[in-house]
């Protein structure tokens, strides 16, 4: 930090179990990559290279060895695992994955329907090269899975040898663990929670009120994913209750009634 204020959260270092950022990159260039690691990097534990946009982008060597310059990891996107899998090319995917000097992976099923038990074992196979990252929830807004479901899955699949799951809202945050209108879905996180330990979950929340809404659950430690690279900063300063949406959270009790 660039100077003192007292009454700040603590906030753990990298490398972080809790309190990780995953950011989503969509598409930026080089350039883009390396303005963003000289001004974020210090707060950003993993990149996601957002569903297949690792087959598209323009000079994908030179950005991942940016991102490996800054210490940063990077995995694809579980879009573009679907897509080998659906095609019948797992061993290509892992073939992908040695070429690029990849150390993250990540395994969904948010596209296309995996038995549970199939998904378990893509899980087995890949922690064989990677650490593997997994996530649950269905991308279709007319799928509501029960919450017994979700704590199920995501216990089985950390048995399984996943790293962290990541709880699904897409990039759009209104699917999953949000509603459409974007709103959280509080009993089934309360019910999670009970089950679940929550360091082993990042929690996706691309818009500035859901990351407040788990900060304040959760603490300044809690696990976010699918953060705009623009919105590393900001968040940093929600989690520190630097902006007025967390401002007295962290704050003691004589000090939390806002000045007249």
């Amino acid at each position: 930090m660039n100077f003192e204020l007292s009454q700040l959260p603590a906030r753990n270092h990298k490398p972080r179990e809790q309190g990780i950022t995953m950011v989503m990159d969509k598409g930026l260039s080089v350039r883009e990559a390396e303005d963003f690691v000289s001004s974020g990097s210090s707060y950003v534990d993993i990149i996601k290279l957002g569903f297949g946009t690792a087959l598209v982008t323009q000079n994908l060597v030179e950005k991942l060895k940016v991102y490996s310059d800054a210490n940063i990891p990077v995995y694809f996107g579980g879009t573009l695992f679907e897509a080998f899998v659906i095609r019948d090319k797992f061993d290509d995917y892992v073939r992908l994955l040695e070429k690029y000097n990849l150390k993250y992976a990540e395994i969904s099923d948010g596209s296309i329907t995996l038995e549970h038990k199939e998904k378990i074992n893509y899980i087995k196979k890949l922690s064989k090269y990677v650490t593997v990252i997994s996530e649950v929830g269905s991308k279709d807004e007319g799928i509501i899975i029960h919450p017994n479901i979700w704590i199920e899955m995501i216990n089985s699949e950390l048995d399984a040898g996943v790293w962290k799951v990541i709880a699904e809202a897409r990039e759009t945050g209104n699917i999953g663990i949000f509603r459409p209108n974007g709103k959280a879905r509080v009993m089934l996180i309360g019910k999670i929670l009970q089950k679940v330990d929550p360091t082993k979950v990042i929690w996706e929340t691309p818009q500035k009120a859901q990351q407040a809404h788990f900060i304040k659950l959760l603490g300044a430690n809690v696990n976010l994913g699918n953060i705009a690279p623009n919105d590393v900063i900001p968040l940093e300063t929600l989690r520190l209750g630097l902006r007025s949406d967390t401002f007295f959270q962290f704050l003691p009790k004589e000090l939390q009634k806002p000045i007249e």
